[in-house]
């Protein structure tokens, strides 16, 4: 067991020798430095009146752009083995852009920090688009020149981030960049974004690349009720935001009767979809209550889910929740990684959670401390149960954009002052100075 800071008389289980602890951020998010890249889908979402919570844009955004070098030292104080960052397309598309990430990724090294990029995190050049295949080969083309500059440092890749996401809330519902509302007919989305991914794999493993994985978010999905419609509706969520990203992954294969949907030759891109991976990365929040259709449009985390989908998400009772309106319920990563197991077995890579964090106010975040040390604990049960788990990375090392709610919304272990654009002062939280000490335990 290690010494959990929380108490010595309830410590958190010691993870397997050769545990990846990370923290994760994304590019759009905190890099700032808008003028130094092409324009992204986020640019010109942001820049319709409405679409923001609070009217902001990530033009600036934490800046690290130009500090991180400050951030950098902030990793290597915390004591993570390993940073996951997202590499900005637009911005490798200009010029000098990739010199950024080649500093970046000396400093990280210097600082004893393992470098995890994340090639594609929603931020996809404006002038490209997911409804048409050719921008899958484009993407391939943009990773063969991002690892030819950096694979000879970087050895663990991620290809994509939350393509369930991207394609429901960007495309269906259009409540995130580009902002269009097609519900089900943007499924080719989802479609193109797999074949990209399969051909980013591609080019990766023709390089030499031994560790690949996918960052895809996932969470158990719960019936409101035993009632046939509720069953009904819920294994129709499951199916859109769990296995019609997994399956073609994991199996080859759409879920049955979604293959039909979707554009092209599907079984010749499946073969791609399904190359080998090394791991399965997973991002977890929590679990979703489904119920049958009530016939009204609501608003649900942020989110307005229209009155014409074949559910509606309900709210999970007797459980805290995150000022993002989130439930906390870390039991749902166990479910979760079980399941998967069960449901993939030999075919479920090694998994690494790519991304588990909470939306809080305050320094003094004492409720993300307690979120942590829930799901860590969750983890540790799946890792008894038999799952294989590599890694935890934490959402976020920085309070940071997060999307259509501005900087409302704050993730970070590292409070960022976005009311001082000129200093943008960074000061750990309290939960900062517990994941330092909870690591230095685990060693």
């Amino acid at each position: 067991m290690a010494t959990d800071p929380r108490g010595a008389a309830n410590p958190i289980p010691r993870f397997p020798a050769g545990f990846l602890w990370g923290v994760s951020t994304s590019a759009h998010q905190i890099e700032g430095a808008a003028d130094a890249r092409e324009p992204s889908v986020w640019d010109a979402f942001t820049a319709e009146p409405g679409r923001i919570r609070d009217g902001s844009t990530a033009a600036v955004a934490c800046d690290h752009y130009h500090r991180h070098t400050e951030d950098v030292a902030l990793l290597s104080g915390l004591g993570v083995d390993a940073y996951r960052f997202s590499v900005s397309w637009p911005r490798v598309n200009s010029p000098g852009g990739l010199d950024f990430y080649d500093r970046l990724v000396d400093e990280l090294l210097a600082a004893g920090v393992r470098p995890v990029p994340t090639l594609f995190h929603w931020d996809l050049p404006a002038r490209l688009d997911w409804l048409e295949r050719d921008t899958a080969h484009r993407l391939a083309e943009y990773v063969s020149v991002v690892v030819d500059r950096l694979g000879d440092r970087v050895h663990k890749w991620i290809t994509l981030n939350e393509p369930a996401e991207h394609t429901l809330l960007g495309h269906a519902l259009g409540t995130h960049a580009p902002g269009r509302r097609l519900m089900f007919d943007a499924l080719p989305v989802a479609h193109h974004q797999l074949l990209a991914h399969g051909l980013a794999v591609q080019a990766l493993r023709a390089t030499g690349a031994r560790d690949v994985g996918i960052a895809n978010s996932h969470g158990p999905t719960w019936p409101a009720s035993p009632e046939p419609a509720d069953e009904e509706a819920a294994a129709f969520y499951d199916l859109l935001l769990n296995r019609l990203f997994a399956d073609p992954l994991l199996l080859g294969e759409y879920p049955e009767g979604i293959g039909e949907s979707m554009p092209g030759d599907v079984a010749s891109d499946l073969e791609v979809i399904a190359e080998p991976l090394d791991f399965y990365g997973v991002n977890y929040y929590a679990p979703t209550r489904v119920g049958a259709p009530r016939g009204t449009e609501i608003e649900f985390g942020g989110v307005r889910i229209p009155a014409e989908l074949p559910f509606t998400v309900r709210q999970i009772e007797n459980v805290p929740v995150t000022d993002f309106g989130w439930p906390v319920v870390p039991e749902g990563l166990t479910e979760l990684l079980t399941g998967f197991k069960e449901r993939y077995g030999d075919r479920l890579p090694p998994v690494v959670i790519t991304e588990n964090g909470c939306s809080y106010p305050g320094i003094d975040d004492q409720d993300r401390i307690a979120y942590l040390d829930g799901h860590l604990r969750a983890l540790h049960r799946a890792v008894e149960a038999g799952v294989d788990v590599r890694g935890y990375f934490v959402w976020s090392l920085l309070d940071n954009f997060e999307w259509a709610e501005g900087y409302e919304r704050r993730f970070g272990l590292v409070h960022v002052d976005f009311s001082a654009p000129g200093t943008l002062r960074r000061t750990p939280k309290a939960s900062y100075t517990w994941l330092r000490e909870v690591l230095r335990a685990q060693r």
